[in-house]
């Protein structure tokens, strides 16, 4: 069996190259990798096309990568009022957006993890999402085509997880966290409680360990800078 997990988080984080794409978990301040982040910011990695739900909470969540500019491009579908540090970056023109729809954000994630080369849908159409996008008429009704979003890496948060990969979840914290790790080449997860094979009762686990790469036990939150 591989050995899924990793005695510190920058080890877990140790190969990711500046440019790369990734998902980052979290919703609304829950189930955001958090440790990861700062791992990565650590590490240095710069030029980040950024996947999340939003763009970070002051000095928490991402805003720590908009403040020193390591993101230079993001999709997203709640920068939210609080993302200062993203709203500095893109005023200066230092990191561009590509704002989705926050359901059509999930499903284009679903596509890619379910290998669907895209689909349509009516959200948006005749708005500035529109923009650039194929648009045609089915059953009656306008409708733009959406694309699939992969990406090289996932960073989420989970609560249990056994040394396999498979993950449960702690209330809100599940948000964009499962259907993240389906969509990426390679899933790191930070956990609370890593957990022997067999704890976890199969019908409680959420994200199948095929899905999982790397596993880190992290509490609390580390910040770096």
């Amino acid at each position: 069996m591989k050995n899924k997990i990793h005695p510190t988080l920058d080890s877990a984080v140790a190969d990711i190259p500046d440019g790369a794409r990734i998902m980052f978990g979290g919703f609304g301040g829950a189930g955001f990798p958090n440790n990861l982040i700062q791992a990565l910011f650590r590490k240095g990695v710069r030029d980040i096309t950024a996947v999340s739900n939003n763009c970070g909470t002051h000095d928490g969540e991402l805003g720590v990568m908009f403040k020193h500019g390591r993101i230079k491009h993001v999709i997203a579908s709640f920068p939210g009022p609080h993302a200062g540090h993203f709203q500095q970056q893109f005023a200066a023109g230092k990191v561009t957006l590509e704002l989705v729809p926050q359901g059509i954000l999930c499903e284009r994630m679903r596509a890619a993890a379910a290998g669907l080369l895209g689909f349509y849908t009516t959200v948006g159409v005749g708005t500035e999402v529109a923009h650039g996008k194929e648009e045609r008429v089915l059953d009656g009704k306008r409708c733009l085509l959406e694309l699939p979003i992969h990406a090289d890496y996932a960073l989420i948060k989970a609560e249990k997880a056994d040394p396999l990969g498979n993950l449960t979840y702690r209330l809100a914290a599940r948000n964009f966290n499962p259907i993240m790790a389906m969509a990426a080449t390679t899933t790191i997860v930070e956990v609370e409680e890593v957990v022997p094979v067999g704890a976890i009762p199969p019908e409680h686990v959420t994200t199948p360990a095929i899905f999982v790469h790397r596993i880190v036990q992290a509490q609390g939150i580390r910040y770096a800078g």
